[in-house]
């Protein structure tokens, strides 16, 4: 009798869902300033066929998640979790998945969004293997800005030796990627900054020459340093302010742009990594130029995971250069 109960028992576990893991991650219930970052307790379940599930080791920070927080770009769902850039570690494998096994370090960048947490479920066609030699704090921060920067200047215009680029907020994340890849490409590089302590960033960076654009005009300036023939292409992140962070640029008619035949583009990194091939490919030259110092990634700001609204809040303010990331509490070190 004894032993049919403990069968009986046992039947019943095996029959029985797995309890779903808690996790600390950050919530958005409503849309709104820094402080509508919330650090809950959520549930994660295990990967389903297709999928894995990473604990995350770094998070990047990116002007495009204050754009969801704000309601500038919408969410599929509310409340949602921020982020679209993490590197970490697999801790399970869905059913029937092979390539990808426990243990294996591994950096995504783009959708799902959802990478504020402490662990994530991913599709595993969405991640890429982080090399050996590449710190995950390094992967985390530079696969999202890295790709951005190669789509940038490989693809929408492919910069050459002899090109002059200019480049606004030279010293952000993306802006100081930039100014390292199209220097080694073997262009001239003119970077627009709001500080000195950014200035010389820049410089470092591969900026041959840097404009202080609260004390200077830069389009002035950028006409005496090229001798009034202007430059081959502009990379700007500022928006509003110069032509996305300062806001949404005012529309531009098109008619504007005949004059000297002129190509406007708003790119989207995920337009141009759509397919696995795409994907490995710029994730593949970003980490190869990082490994042999072509790049050189500036984590120059830290926070742990749960204190994202303050980051949040510096990097609206303009406090921060080169990269931010996140860390989980659990493993956030000063």
């Amino acid at each position: 009798m004894r032993s049919t109960i403990k069968a009986t028992a046992r039947a019943i576990s095996a029959s029985a869902p797995e309890a779903a893991t808690m996790i600390k991650a950050i919530r958005v219930h409503e849309l709104g300033g820094p402080e509508v970052l919330k650090w809950e307790d959520v549930e994660i379940g295990e990967p389903k066929e297709g999928e894995i599930r990473v604990k995350n080791k770094a998070i990047g920070l990116n002007f495009v998640d204050v754009y969801f927080r704000k309601g500038v770009y919408k969410a599929s769902t509310m409340p949602f979790t921020p982020g679209r850039e993490a590197a970490g570690v697999v801790t399970a494998v869905g059913p029937g998945l092979t390539g990808r096994k426990v243990g294996d370090v591994v950096a995504y960048a783009g959708n799902p969004m959802g990478s504020y947490a402490e662990e994530q479920i991913l599709p595993a066609e969405k991640v890429v293997t982080v090399p050996p030699s590449l710190d995950p704090i390094v992967a985390a921060s530079v696969i999202l800005k890295g790709m951005t920067v190669h789509m940038l200047v490989r693809q929408c215009f492919k910069v050459e030796p002899g090109h002059t680029v200019l480049v606004h907020a030279a010293a952000g994340g993306v802006g100081s990627l930039l100014c390292q890849w199209a220097n080694a490409l073997g262009a001239t590089v003119i970077g627009t900054v709001s500080t000195t302590e950014k200035a010389a960033q820049a410089k470092e960076d591969g900026c041959h020459h840097v404009i202080m654009y609260k004390e200077e005009d830069f389009v002035t300036r950028v006409n005496e340093i090229t001798s009034g023939k202007g430059v081959d292409v502009v990379y700007d992140s500022v928006g509003k302010d110069t032509f996305q962070s300062s806001g949404m640029p005012d529309p531009l008619p098109m008619t504007e742009l005949a004059a000297k035949s002129l190509f406007l583009t708003r790119a989207s990194l995920f337009s141009y990594t759509a397919t696995r091939d795409e994907l490995l490919q710029a994730a593949g030259e970003v980490f190869s130029n990082v490994a042999s110092g072509i790049l050189r990634v500036r984590i120059n700001h830290k926070y742990p995971l749960s204190q994202v609204a303050q980051a949040h809040e510096d990097l609206e303010g303009r406090k921060t250069s080169g990269s931010v990331v996140l860390i989980p509490d659990g493993v956030f070190e000063q």
